[in-house]
């Protein structure tokens, strides 16, 4: 699969912990790269300045799904799944916090 001409969704919603020209502590997920153009387009596509966790990533449809909005969500649900702080996201903050559950002792009598 090759990528979709102006998705980005790697370049928006998955957080880079290597540095970027422009970033030079990372990026955190759901920020814009600023190494996009205004197409959406990597600035740094074939440069070696572009990191190697970009260079990795290869289009899937695990990854990209059927369009852009796909991707997007797919690569949230991702990013949010393997963060350290991945039970924030999953935290419905709502809701007073519920007590830890304890554990009765069987007896026989």
């Amino acid at each position: 699969m090759e990528c979709r001409v102006g998705c980005a969704a790697c370049c928006i919603a998955i957080s880079i912990s290597s540095p970027i020209p422009g970033m030079p502590k990372g990026k955190p997920a759901g920020v814009r790269c600023v190494q996009l153009n205004e197409n959406n387009a990597c600035k740094l596509f074939g440069q070696p300045e572009r990191p190697a966790v970009c260079v990795s990533l290869q289009a899937s449809v695990e990854m990209c799904g059927n369009d852009n909005e796909d991707a997007y969500r797919i690569l949230t649900e991702w990013e949010r799944a393997t963060s350290p702080k991945a039970s924030i996201f999953d935290q419905n903050l709502t809701e007073p916090a519920k007590a830890p559950l304890t554990r009765k002792r069987c007896t026989n009598t």
